[in-house]
């Protein structure tokens, strides 16, 4: 399957609507990047894609992806150094537990949208939105070419 077939229309907008409702919580950023396969440890490959996409640009160092290989079926959360300073161990288990399930089920809109909501919350209690917040990471979808 082609990264760009993982979801249809109807589940990329469901994601990317969902980034742009967490976002309005904090100033956060949430990216989800879906790749065909994944030949290393999933969370090396979302740190590689991470730095592609200039993710560890951000001004407070609080961005977040959501990496998905679907020919793998692997996935991976890589928070940036901000997020990792602040947030505690384990920070990441309950939505990592929530893809697992709704991919298991084959909802992997849903999961994907159910992940980016809750990070938003999380990130929130540590990175408030502020007014003046800009967002420094595109809400859309980032696929391998």
């Amino acid at each position: 399957m082609k990264p760009v077939d993982f979801l249809d229309r109807e589940g990329q907008e469901m994601v990317v609507n969902a980034i742009r409702e967490a976002e309005k919580n904090t100033s956060g950023e949430i990216r989800v990047h879906i790749d065909d396969v994944c030949e290393t440890d999933a969370y090396e490959k979302a740190v590689e894609v991470f730095r592609f996409l200039g993710m560890d640009r951000t001004a407070e160092k609080n961005a977040v992806l959501i990496y998905v290989a679907c020919n793998s079926k692997v996935f991976a959360i890589v928070g940036d150094k901000g997020i990792n300073e602040a947030v505690p161990e384990h920070f990441w288990t309950d939505i990592i537990s929530m893809v697992r399930g709704k991919f298991a089920e084959k909802k992997f809109a849903e999961g994907l949208a159910e992940a980016i909501m809750a990070t938003g919350v999380k990130l929130s209690a540590y990175f408030p939105y502020r007014e003046n917040d800009v967002n420094e990471q595109p809400d859309e979808i980032s696929y391998k070419k």
